[in-house]
């Protein structure tokens, strides 16, 4: 037998090619208290573009993006529209949901993201248009047959126009005048995390830009593959992104902590970031917070709360295939959410 060796190289494989991309996030809610019952959302390379909701009833654009808003106002005024007509349209789609499902109260979410992909290098570009209601995948267009569940069948040309011609055209016009920003790079604060004594213990990095970064637990020097549990890379309100893994320790000795390190690395960057597991740096809500490996800002004293909701979508390394809510709340825990904890997540949200 022959074995064709297939070789690339590391970092491609660690950090995949980046594809440019133009999200919209629109999120109406039912039954949360003081919170926005609609926000909407645009992201260019997951950096905000602008955002608008319901109480603050007009669309907010960036300080990085304001002279190209000034430079092209018909963006600015898409944007506004959208905002305003969304609004009745969202408020009123999930009310007949509820009236649909036999609802009658609780809290409810219904969300939309739309918008592309930019491949620079092979110039393919991908639109989509994704709704889902209380976590689950509701209704997704297909751009290439044209089909989808809808009253409105006359939609979908128009639909077409929108992802495939007029959001791409866009979105170049948005990566060549944010290069300066889009293409920096930030170092996070990489922190140890535990709930109790016995929890695992969290090594969370955050603060970082862009996303194409790894970390993970060693022991010895050795990258270690069970007895961690790693989360997806997550989006910060300001920009950036966080991530984290967490450690397993019930079967580790005293005499071993200083064994294991937890390290940050990010493409394009030489030095790596590393924390030892050391008592002393971990952060905890039951005893002294310490100190953190920090990379030249301060450490965030707020946590952002991430309500993820998962959808089914046919290319599963799209995005993180999630939606999302961001909350900024005080430190008053070490909790944060992913899509594992949703339902968690949306329990404390209403609580506040």
């Amino acid at each position: 037998k022959r074995f064709i060796v297939l070789l690339f190289p590391l970092e491609s494989l660690l950090f995949p090619p980046v594809k440019h991309s133009l999200l919209y996030f629109l999120t109406a809610t039912s039954g949360v208290p003081d919170f926005p019952q609609f926000m909407g959302s645009a992201l260019v390379d997951d950096f905000q573009v602008g955002y608008c909701d319901s109480n603050i009833k007009m669309a907010e654009t960036k300080q990085d993006w304001r002279k190209f808003m000034k430079d092209n106002p018909e963006h600015l005024e898409f944007y506004i529209n959208e905002c305003y007509n969304n609004q009745h349209f969202f408020k009123a789609t999930i009310d007949g949901l509820m009236k649909r499902f036999n609802q009658s109260g609780g809290v409810h979410i219904l969300q939309r993201m739309s918008g592309c992909e930019w491949d620079d290098e092979t110039g393919e570009i991908r639109g989509f248009n994704q709704y889902g209601y209380d976590g689950e995948d509701f209704i997704s267009l297909d751009l290439q047959m044209l089909t989808w569940i809808t009253p409105k069948p006359q939609a979908l040309h128009r639909n077409q126009y929108y992802f495939i011609h007029l959001y791409p055209d866009w979105l170049k016009k948005y990566v060549q005048y944010a290069r300066s920003f889009l293409q920096r790079t930030d170092l996070p604060s990489v922190s140890l995390l535990q709930k109790t004594p016995s929890s695992q213990v969290t090594c969370h990095a955050t603060g970082f830009y862009p996303d194409r970064a790894d970390l993970f637990w060693r022991k010895d020097g050795e990258e270690l593959h069970e007895d961690v549990d790693k989360v997806e890379i997550l989006p910060n309100h300001d920009g950036t992104f966080q991530m984290s893994v967490d450690l397993n320790i019930s079967s580790i000795t005293p005499e071993d902590w200083k064994k294991y390190d937890c390290v940050f690395q990010m493409s394009g960057v030489k030095d790596d970031l590393i924390i030892k597991l050391d008592k002393s740096v971990i952060r905890t809500n039951w005893g002294k917070s310490v100190r953190t490996v920090e990379s030249g800002n301060e450490t965030y004293l707020s946590v952002i709360y991430h309500l993820f909701i998962t959808f089914g979508s046919p290319n599963k390394d799209f995005y993180f295939q999630v939606f999302k809510i961001s909350i900024i709340a005080q430190w008053g825990n070490l909790q944060y959410y992913s899509s594992k904890g949703k339902v968690e997540c949306l329990e404390n949200i209403t609580r506040k």
